[in-house]
C-alpha cells in the first residue's frame, strides 16, 4: 500500500497568474520538451481548471494534465464527475484530478463556504468515486444529494481522485476516502513523510490495502531575486521547503521526497515568474534528467 519510491515522476506547474493564452503556449512548449505532468489550479478568480485543462489537453500529444485542485463547495458533484469523465475518455491517461476545501474567505465570498468542510469533503469523495466509477449513486447526505445518478458516458479507464490536504483531519479523511493526496508547497521533506504516513494509518485502520498515492508541490523560485522573494513567502515549512538552487540541488530534493513517499514531485514557479514557458522546458530538460 505504501506509494513510496526513490525516483518521483517530475512534474511543473504553470501558475494561474499567468493569463490563459500564454499559459496555453508555455503548455505547448512544455509537451514539446518532454515534461511529463504540467499542474495547474483555480485561484478566485483567475483561470477555470477543467478549462484550462480541456484546453490544454487539446493542444498538446502526451503530456499529463494535473488539476490541483478544484474547490469541491464550488462545484455540484456531478457536474464535476461529468467533466472529468468526459476529459478522461477524449484523452484517456493524461488528466489527473485533486479535489479540496478551497481557500475559505474565498469561499464564503461567494456564498459557497460549507460549514463543516470535512463533512462535505467526505460526502463529496465517496460520491465522486463511485460516479467516476460507473455506478448509480443515491444519496441524501448534509452536503450531497443525488437521487439515482449514473453518468451516461463514464471514464474507460479508472480516475484516481486525489484530495488536497494539510491538517491531521484532513490527511485521515485521505487515507480513508481518497485515492491519494495532494500537498501543498508548504510540506519540508519530514513533514510530506509525516502526511504520508497519516495518510497510510488511517487506511489500515479503515481496512483499505489498495494503491495510494501521493503528489506534492515544492517552491523552486529562479531569478537573482529568488531567495529574497522566497524569504518574504515564509509559509508554515519555512525556507526548508523552497528552492532556489541548481538543477541539481532541485533533483536532490526531488529524489529525498521520492524517499519520503511522495510519488510526483511538482516544481512550483513564484507568481512573477518571467518566462513560464522556459520554467517548464527547465523542469524537462534539466532536472527530469538528474532524477
Amino acid at each position: 500500500m505504501s506509494a513510496s519510491t526513490s525516483s518521483p515522476t517530475v512534474g511543473a506547474i504553470c501558475r494561474p497568474q499567468t493569463s490563459p493564452e500564454r499559459m496555453l503556449g508555455a503548455a505547448v512548449e512544455a509537451d514539446r520538451a518532454g515534461l511529463s505532468e504540467l499542474w495547474l489550479w483555480e485561484d478566485c478568480f483567475l483561470e477555470g481548471g477543467l478549462t484550462s485543462a480541456a484546453a490544454i489537453l487539446s493542444a498538446t500529444d502526451r503530456v499529463v494534465v494535473g488539476i490541483g485542485l478544484l474547490p469541491m463547495p464550488l462545484r455540484n458533484v456531478a457536474i464535476t464527475a461529468m467533466e472529468i469523465a468526459t476529459l478522461e475518455r477524449m484523452f484517456p491517461g493524461r488528466l489527473r484530478v485533486a479535489v479540496g476545501h478551497g481557500v475559505q474567505p474565498w469561499m464564503e465570498q461567494v456564498g459557497a463556504k460549507a460549514p463543516s468542510p470535512l463533512g462535505l469533503a467526505r460526502e463529496y469523495l465517496v460520491a465522486l468515486r463511485r460516479l467516476l466509477a460507473g455506478e448509480e449513486v443515491t444519496v441524501d447526505g448534509n452536503y450531497v444529494t443525488l437521487d439515482a445518478v449514473r453518468l451516461g458516458w463514464p471514464p474507460l479507464t479508472r480516475v484516481p481522485v486525489l484530495l488536497g490536504a494539510i491538517g491531521p483531519k484532513s490527511l485521515a479523511l485521505a487515507g480513508e476516502c481518497a485515492d491519494g493526496l495532494l500537498l501543498d508547497a508548504d510540506f519540508t521533506v519530514d513533514g510530506a513523510r509525516e502526511a504520508v504516513t497519516a495518510c497510510l494509518a488511517a487506511r489500515r485502520a479503515v481496512g483499505i490495502d489498495v494503491a495510494f498515492e501521493t503528489v506534492a508541490y515544492q517552491r523552486f523560485y529562479r531569478g537573482p531575486d529568488a531567495q529574497a522573494e522566497l524569504a518574504r513567502e515564509t509559509r508554515p515549512g519555512g525556507l526548508d521547503a523552497a528552492l532556489a538552487g541548481s538543477a541539481a540541488e532541485v533533483a536532490e530534493r526531488v529524489r529525498a521526497m521520492g524517499s519520503a513517499g511522495v510519488e510526483t514531485l511538482v516544481l512550483m514557479p513564484s507568481s512573477t515568474e518571467a518566462d513560464p514557458a522556459d520554467y517548464l522546458r527547465f523542469a524537462a530538460t534539466e532536472v527530469a534528467p538528474l532524477v
